[in-house]
């Protein structure tokens, strides 16, 4: 159901027919000045409430627009008089769930990559194998540099002052 929120008080709109005013005999109470005696009504059109003007002497305004009857849309801003109102939904889950539908699965036939499967991957796979050109390359690589590292240890030993 939705409801009228009316300074910070919800009003669950449950009836088909519902009077607003400043009166003791309405379905909602605004005690303010501003507010008729009686202001306006919410009628249950559907499956939503159509809002009527009761010739208030301060108007009723919907979104900050001057009506004397109109549909009513779920978050519609409402002044009544100098009374500011909201139209919302109901957010309490009243609503009641979709049934539930039994999903039935099956194993898969084959658990394996099909025969013709191709990867579609713009990268390539790392491959298992050793490429020994590349490993000669690295090893070579490394001797080069120790031999180079160690030429220079030399170096510096030969020219540093002795103590």
């Amino acid at each position: 159901m939705p409801k009228l929120v009316i300074s910070g008080t919800a009003y669950e709109l449950v009836e088909d027919l519902i009077t607003i005013g400043r009166g003791p005999d309405n379905t909602i109470i605004i005690n303010d000045p501003s507010v008729s005696t009686n202001h306006a009504q919410l009628q249950l059109t559907g499956e939503t409430y159509r809002l009527k003007d009761l010739a208030s002497t301060n108007g009723t305004r919907v979104n900050g627009i001057p009506v004397t009857e109109t549909v009513l849309h779920l978050d519609d801003r409402i002044r009544f008089g100098a009374t500011d109102a909201r139209y919302e939904p109901d957010t309490s889950g009243s609503q009641s769930l979709p049934q539930l539908e039994e999903i039935k699965s099956t194993p898969a036939e084959l658990s394996s990559v099909p025969v013709d499967f191709a990867n579609a991957s713009p990268f390539s796979r790392h491959k298992d194998e050793q490429d020994p050109i590349r490993t000669a390359f690295l090893v070579g690589l490394a001797i080069v540099l120790l031999v180079f590292l160690g030429s220079m240890i030399a170096v510096l030993m030969m020219h540093a002052p002795s103590l």
